[in-house]
């Protein structure tokens, strides 16, 4: 069989369900490429993680027998199958990531937050679906997808098999900062962490304590590898944002500004965000009017 795969998203983020099909119908014997118009295949896999607002599907496939699209792009769908959700990625399709790997030891989240597709898609309990060397194998950095790993019963377990790979580990998706304990910390203190990313979402709940318990416990020392998801224009006002980026800002974390249905938000929104997440603006213009005042004086 000849097998053409699209990311739909586009190379920028290695697509991990693609890697898996890749080297599962490698290991069958079949032949797999990148999809090309001029081709000719058996089957093409569309995949797709993000939706309308971040990523438009412009690829119309009519030189395969099947085509078969897949991801959260499209919808809650179907789980690949257990035989392929457990192959090794192929990381041969995105050499430029070669030296990371990517992965899940974990699936599901109990939060079940109205912005977000894991608890529904994945289910609302954490539970270990992985073990490290599933798709570890040697890279010098791991990059961790999971969604909720401290809300794991067996997330220490985990944090273990990521501290023995002397790998430089990214938890990309956040760490549950309300999971923060000593136990757990005294784990994640000996994971090489590149960066340790945390999220304060809902403005009505006050999480300055559990940031602090954090501080307390961590060998982190840099700000700029302790960041903070701060979700804006999901029901928040432009004080409820500002108290989140200031507070997080004067306690020595490094805020984020993610803004939901991000074309739709309003302009201060937008501007909010480029303040705070270019670094060095959002370090040198303390305050925000300072920063909304001074494009006013440039425009």
């Amino acid at each position: 069989m000849k097998i053409g795969l699209v990311d739909v998203d586009s190379h920028n983020w290695p697509n991990l369900c693609l890697m898996k099909l890749s080297a599962y119908h490698k290991s069958q014997g079949h032949q797999v490429e990148w999809w090309r118009p001029e081709g000719k295949y058996d089957v093409v896999y569309k995949s797709r993680v993000f939706t309308d607002t971040y990523s438009k599907d412009t690829v119309t496939v009519k030189n395969a027998e099947r085509v078969i699209t897949g991801g959260t792009g499209y919808g809650k769908g179907e789980n690949l199958p257990d035989i392929i959700e457990h192959c090794c990625p192929d990381d041969t399709l995105y050499p430029q990531f070669a030296d990371t790997a990517y992965g899940f030891l974990s699936r599901g989240c109990p939060r079940n937050c109205g912005f977000c597709i894991v608890s529904g898609k994945e289910g609302r309990k954490s539970v270990r679906v992985a073990d490290l060397d599933e798709f570890w194998h040697g890279q010098k950095e791991i990059k961790l997808m999971d969604a909720n790993l401290l809300a794991c019963r067996e997330h220490e377990t985990l944090i273990r098999q990521l501290a023995d790979s002397r790998a430089w580990v990214d938890f990309s998706q956040g760490l549950d900062i309300r999971l923060i304990n000593p136990d757990n910390m005294s784990l994640l203190n000996q994971v090489r962490a590149k960066t340790v990313h945390f999220a304060w979402d809902n403005p009505e709940e006050d999480l300055t304590g559990c940031f602090q318990k954090f501080l307390d416990l961590t060998a982190i020392r840099d700000r700029r590898r302790r960041q903070v998801y701060v979700l804006t224009n999901y029901g928040s006002t432009l004080e409820q944002d500002l108290y989140r980026i200031e507070t997080l800002r004067d306690m020595g974390f490094s805020p984020y500004v993610m803004v939901y249905d991000r074309p739709n938000a309003p302009a201060v929104t937008r501007h909010l965000q480029r303040w705070v997440n270019n670094k060095r603006i959002f370090h040198t213009v303390m305050h925000f009017s300072d920063y909304t005042a001074g494009r006013r004086e440039a425009g």
